[in-house]
């Protein structure tokens, strides 16, 4: 029976496999077209007045990474699902430049499969944020999350590094001193350089590597992975303390979907964060804490007891 059960699972995976690689190679055989050209820094076209061969730079916002896109989140399709099939055709006709781009919600809001991602509280924080529309005209989803290399690292058991190096590069790509001319778009302004912004921050370099920007920029929803609710600059959190205390507002944020129940045992307080970062004042172990005591009440009970001893051979010193 054990044999039977065991060879069932093992035609089930492969078929599985074999239906996964079938639909990727749909795929990439249908994208193909479209990413032999907007998957290169240089393409190319033939020029139907003389019959010449033409380069020309594709433009970074028209640009994807077919590398980054096939591990993303939205692997699974084809250009033309979200895209107008008249893109078949080159030149591309004007008109398409007009494209209205697919919203979050178009896909995600109102279906049972996604519901526990939240996707309509996310909408509803976004809306809140210094990042809604009414306050960065022409902002979207998109302009944080590239629909062409979103991934969700945080669901996947990637190290808490990896997320943040990959959520911070997200804010870096306006907010460092490179995407200064992106805010031009947005905004109509430059920003000021991260070190002068936060000239009040100790150590900068490090807090950039080792904490999200939502961590002090954003306000945590009880039902999100991911802070959307980005505050105003005068909101962010400046107060040391809520995060190197022993009830730093990390754990409700930076390590909300860790297990944390599950690694407070033998006595260890916070102790997801000693696995891959130490935060100072956050991370402490109750039996280290127990022993440290019971040392220190031994050497002041030795230092003691060697004074009483001491002042005892004196006095018979004297006496003599």
């Amino acid at each position: 029976m054990k044999k039977v059960l065991n060879l069932i699972l093992f035609l089930g995976f492969t078929f599985w496999c074999f239906a996964q690689d079938h639909v990727n190679s749909e795929n990439r055989i249908a994208n193909r077209h479209c990413l032999d050209c907007h998957g290169q820094r240089v393409y190319s076209f033939v020029n139907p007045d003389d019959g010449s061969t033409v380069r020309k730079l594709m433009p970074v916002d028209f640009r994807v990474d077919s590398a980054l896109f096939y591990t993303g989140a939205h692997h699974i399709f084809k250009c033309v699902d979200c895209h107008v099939p008249e893109y078949d055709s080159f030149p591309h006709p004007n008109q398409l430049r007009f494209e209205p781009m697919y919203a979050c919600l178009d896909c995600h809001g109102g279906d049972d499969t996604y519901a526990k991602y939240h996707f309509e509280t996310i909408d509803e924080q976004f809306q809140k944020s210094v990042h809604s529309p009414e306050t960065l005209n022409g902002f979207t989803c998109w302009n944080c999350h590239d629909p062409h290399s979103f991934r969700i690292n945080q669901r996947t058991g990637e190290s808490i590094a990896n997320t943040i190096a990959y959520d911070n590069a997200v804010c870096m790509k306006c907010h460092f001193e490179t995407g200064s001319e992106v805010m031009l778009l947005l905004a109509n302004e430059k920003l000021k350089p991260m070190s002068v912004s936060h000239d009040w921050l100790p150590n900068q370099e490090l807090h950039f590597r080792q904490v999200r920007c939502i961590e002090c920029h954003a306000a945590m929803h009880d039902s999100l992975l991911v802070a959307h609710l980005v505050s105003p600059a005068d909101s962010a959190v400046k107060q040391c303390k809520e995060c190197h205390s022993r009830n730093t507002m990390l754990l409700s944020s930076w390590y909300r979907f860790q297990n944390i129940e599950n690694r407070n045992k033998n006595g260890f307080v916070n102790g997801v964060l000693l696995n891959e970062a130490y935060v100072i004042g956050a991370s402490r172990n109750e039996i280290l804490n127990i022993l440290s005591l019971i040392l220190f009440g031994l050497t002041l009970g030795g230092i003691l007891v060697h004074a009483l001893f001491r002042l005892k051979m004196n006095k018979r010193k004297r006496h003599e």
